[in-house]
């Protein structure tokens, strides 16, 4: 079954001095959230921007696909500690993307974890989303 989730934002005045905030979202588990081109381009200075947003849906969105392929390779993980990476270019856009990932995985080689890794990468439906970014990059390492 399908599900949608809807997030509204209001901004006011024009993109370099206006400001904005995220008013709500369809789970209501985010605060209100200002947003400001200083902060998406300079120090956020404790407001969110775009790329904030999607780095945090990327991680938590690329750790629940990395858990399906490792257990349904009879490996599930203990635990996987995710980090997202975006990198906005004004008049550019999004031009890198980065996924590290560290896991306590039992009975897995390195190999295999970062086949795994590449593989969950791919096929996570931020990461598809994310497909028009040129330089993505995935790093993957089990816990010692």
């Amino acid at each position: 079954m399908a599900t949608e989730r809807t997030a509204e934002a209001v901004w006011q005045g024009d993109l370099i001095n206006g400001s904005g905030t995220v008013v709500s979202t369809t789970s209501g588990a985010l605060p209100q959230l200002d947003v400001s081109w200083a902060a998406r381009t300079e120090e956020p200075g404790g407001k969110t921007s775009p790329e904030d947003l999607i780095a945090a849906a990327w991680a938590s969105c690329f750790a629940m696909a990395l858990s399906n392929v490792l257990a349904k390779g009879d490996h599930p993980p203990e635990k996987l500690e995710t980090s997202a990476t975006v990198t906005f270019q004004p008049g550019e856009g999004i031009t890198r993307g980065r996924l590290t990932v560290r896991g306590a995985v039992a009975g897995m080689s390195d190999d295999d974890f970062r086949a795994a890794a590449e593989d969950a990468k791919v096929n996570c439906p931020v990461s598809k989303a994310l497909t028009g970014v040129p330089d993505v990059q995935v790093e993957a390492s089990l816990a010692a």
